[in-house]
C-alpha cells in the first residue's frame, strides 16, 4: 500500500443522478431485475493514479467511524468533452472514477 493520505487518493462523491439511482438500488422492490442489488453502491472521483486497493482503504479510513466494509471497487477513466467558450475552444478535465460497492446493510447516507 501506499502511504498517501486517503483524502488524497478520495477527492469527493459525485452526486448525479446516475449516481443517485445506484445507491437507490438497495430499495427498489418493485423491479425484479434490480431486486436483487442488496448492496450499497457508492461513486467517487478519485486521483488518477489511484489503485482499487488504495481506493478500498482510503473510503474504509474514511469513514471508519461508521465502519463500512468495501466489498468491491470498479474504476473507470472519463475523458474531458470538448467545450466551446466565447468562440473558443477548449477542453473539461479528465478524471477517474470508482464505483464502491459495499457490504450489505453498510450506508453513507447521512454524511
Amino acid at each position: 500500500m501506499s502511504t498517501k493520505d486517503p483524502f488524497q487518493v478520495i477527492k469527493h462523491q459525485r452526486v448525479t443522478e446516475k449516481a443517485r439511482t445506484l445507491g437507490e438500488l438497495k430499495n427498489n422492490e418493485n423491479n425484479r431485475s434490480v431486486r436483487r442489488c442488496e448492496s450499497p453502491k457508492y461513486v467517487f472521483v478519485v486521483a488518477q493514479d489511484a489503485t482499487k486497493q488504495q481506493i478500498a482503504a482510503a473510503l474504509e479510513e474514511i469513514y471508519k467511524d461508521k465502519g463500512i466494509r468495501v466489498v468491491k471497487v470498479n474504476t473507470l477513466n472519463v475523458k474531458g468533452k470538448q467545450r466551446r467558450v466565447r468562440g473558443r475552444i477548449g477542453r473539461t478535465n479528465d478524471f477517474k472514477k470508482a464505483i464502491v460497492t459495499l457490504e450489505k446493510n453498510d450506508t453513507l447516507d447521512n454524511v
